[in-house]
């Protein structure tokens, strides 16, 4: 199989686009620098924040700069883009309409991983924006997966944990997390998707279980195949 270039439209958060590359590179099966996933990535933190314009909190589009680093990055090659950010999913439809080339959907392939490790009842940690879009409770349902979400006092401690901890370049909140948990736990969920890229930051920093799926992991390995590279051991 030809191998394909990937394009990262990044920035969103900067931290997790970082993270993305780190996990694309240890999880593609490689001896040689040759044999790893040739890649380019932009890092543009001038893209307006996901959650606030699906809020209504900020008329700020964050679409049309995400399409025109999609051309960026198809222009110095990319043929297949990954967004290293959940809530932007909300805007698939539009991004992928934008773009010339491929977009994997980081959500859809996260509840197919859910349902293929077993998952029944799931919690979805996630952005109060990727929330109201429902584009991962819908996702999970299309998996065959019951999803969960937060109450709304636990959901604050989620966006805290997103913005305040780690958006801020902070170390997390543990009792914060903890709380979050406890709350899950309360309500049945089998498993957890950390669904906002900030979390992946999250399940590094605290050295989380395999109850929590990885939405960015996931993404990373779906990159790796796609772009036509094989997965580790």
């Amino acid at each position: 199989m030809k191998t394909k270039i990937l394009g990262i439209i990044g920035g969103v958060g900067p931290l997790a686009t970082m993270l993305l590359g780190e996990m694309i590179v240890k999880r593609t099966k490689a001896k040689t620098d040759q044999q790893h996933v040739n890649m380019v990535i932009t890092n543009n933190t001038a893209i307006p924040d996901r959650t606030t314009y699906i809020l209504d909190r900020s008329k700020a589009n964050p679409v049309p700069v995400m399409i025109s680093d999609a051309s960026k990055l198809k222009s110095i090659g990319a043929e297949v883009l990954a967004i290293p950010c959940n809530t932007a999913h909300s805007f698939y439809k539009e991004i992928q309409q934008g773009a010339s080339i491929p977009v994997l959907h980081m959500i859809n392939e996260t509840a197919k991983r859910a349902a293929q490790i077993g998952a029944k009842k799931v919690g979805i940690l996630a952005t109060t924006g990727t929330l109201t879009a429902s584009v991962y409770q819908l996702a999970c349902k299309d998996a065959g997966i019951q999803p969960v979400v937060p109450d709304e006092e636990t959901q604050k401690l989620v966006m805290s944990v997103i913005y305040d901890d780690v958006k801020a370049g902070q170390p997390v909140d543990f009792l914060k997390w903890q709380q979050i948990i406890n709350q899950m736990n309360e309500l049945g969920c089998d498993h957890l998707i950390l669904g906002c890229t900030e979390l992946s930051i999250v399940k590094k920093e605290l050295n989380l279980d395999d109850k929590y799926i990885d939405s960015l992991m996931v993404l990373a390995e779906s990159a790796i195949l796609s772009c036509g590279y094989e997965l580790n051991d």
